[in-house]
């Protein structure tokens, strides 16, 4: 039993799709990043898209 977890591939998809339609970066580029930079990007994206 055991084994690595890997993360969600809905969720990296989520963030891909996030990334690429606001900032037109390409798949390399996106998946290129470290998962928190990504996260980070996300984030950022959201509070343009939805201010508070």
């Amino acid at each position: 039993m055991g084994g690595i977890i890997g993360y969600p591939s809905d969720l990296l998809h989520e963030e891909v799709a996030c990334i690429a339609f606001n900032f037109h970066w390409s798949l390399a580029e996106i998946l290129s990043l470290e998962h928190s930079d990504r996260q980070h990007w996300v984030e950022e994206i959201s509070k343009i898209v939805q201010p508070e």
